[in-house]
């Protein structure tokens, strides 16, 4: 009897997490474009840094996104025991932050270049120069790239807890816990990688001696970790727009009853059709985030500038 309770307990456990697994790896698919965008944001905000002290950084930040899943997991799972009314409006929210921080992000490209101009002398002049208190200027870039991943880690639990918001709650806690854990030690783990490209190419110059192998795939390297960053930041912005599309059509029946609209005959075309229909539904998901990102980027900058207007005078008055 004992054996047989433990057999069935077994298959329990193995039943549940298949089904983990499974939610898992939906999960990892709808949280890849925040992943994408948060990978780019940390390998950037470490970049300031001495070559001696990324890895130190790179850690340090690594704590920090650690202790912001220890608040935000538990957070979250109360959140839809409690109230799983709120998860979908939760998912909305993030889809539109996703879209406002792609369109954002391309807009500042083109409407603010010298404000990254600013930013980028600004870092060189602080390496250059021997008064410069690396140590608060580190802690100042640790803290930012602790604030970003806050944020990111949010939208990444959220959408992680929306996938599998039906599933049983042993199902939902393991999921979560498990694309958290997943996130962060891929994520810094890729950001540690990326930031010691250019070391790892020096490195192979400076032991492949005239000739050899060595030194050309150092070589190699180092012309390849800047497209890498570059690469790495439209990937993120593009995959912004797609998921932040995707959850918003998915949260609005109407948005996503005429998107099925729009597929169907696609869907329907010999051989080729199923590719197509991917293929559709992602520009349509895409071309709807950039149109909400577009539109919540004048709204986000009007409030902005209505809340500096409004906070001298009540200064004021008081």
């Amino acid at each position: 009897m004992m054996a047989t309770s433990l057999l069935v307990l077994l298959d329990d456990i193995a039943a549940v997490l298949d089904d983990v697994a499974a939610m898992t790896k939906v999960a990892a698919v709808r949280t890849a474009g925040v992943l994408g965008d948060d990978l780019a944001l940390n390998a950037e905000q470490v970049s300031g840094v001495r070559a001696d002290r990324e890895l130190p950084v790179v850690w340090a930040v690594f704590k920090g996104s650690a202790r912001n899943k220890f608040i935000l997991v538990p957070s979250a799972l109360l959140l839809a025991t409690i109230a799983p009314w709120m998860i979908t409006p939760f998912l909305m929210l993030g889809g539109c932050y996703l879209c406002y921080e792609g369109f954002e992000k391309i807009s500042s490209v083109f409407l603010h270049p010298e404000e990254r101009v600013a930013e980028k002398n600004k870092v060189l002049s602080a390496l250059r120069d021997p008064n410069v208190d690396m140590v608060t200027f580190e802690k100042e870039k640790i803290k930012g790239a602790i604030r970003t991943d806050f944020v990111l880690s949010a939208e990444i639990i959220v959408i992680a807890l929306g996938t599998v918001q039906d599933a049983a709650l042993i199902t939902q806690i393991l999921t979560v816990i498990t694309i958290a854990a997943l996130m962060t030690i891929s994520v810094y783990g890729l950001v540690a990688g990326i930031v010691r490209l250019d070391d790892l190419g020096l490195h192979l110059i400076d032991s492949g001696g005239d000739s050899g192998s060595k030194k050309w795939i150092g070589e190699q390297i180092l012309g390849f970790a800047p497209y890498l960053m570059k690469g790495l930041s439209i990937v993120g912005t593009a995959a912004m727009f797609l998921v932040g599309g995707g959850i918003l059509a998915h949260g609005i029946p109407e948005i996503l009853g005429l998107f099925e609209l729009i597929l169907h005959p696609i869907s329907e075309l010999a051989s080729i059709g199923s590719v197509l229909t991917i293929l559709a539904s992602m520009l349509l998901n895409g071309v709807l985030g950039i149109i909400v990102g577009g539109l919540l980027v004048p709204f986000v900058l009007s409030a902005s500038w209505l809340v500096s207007v409004l906070r001298p005078s009540k200064k004021s008055e008081l």
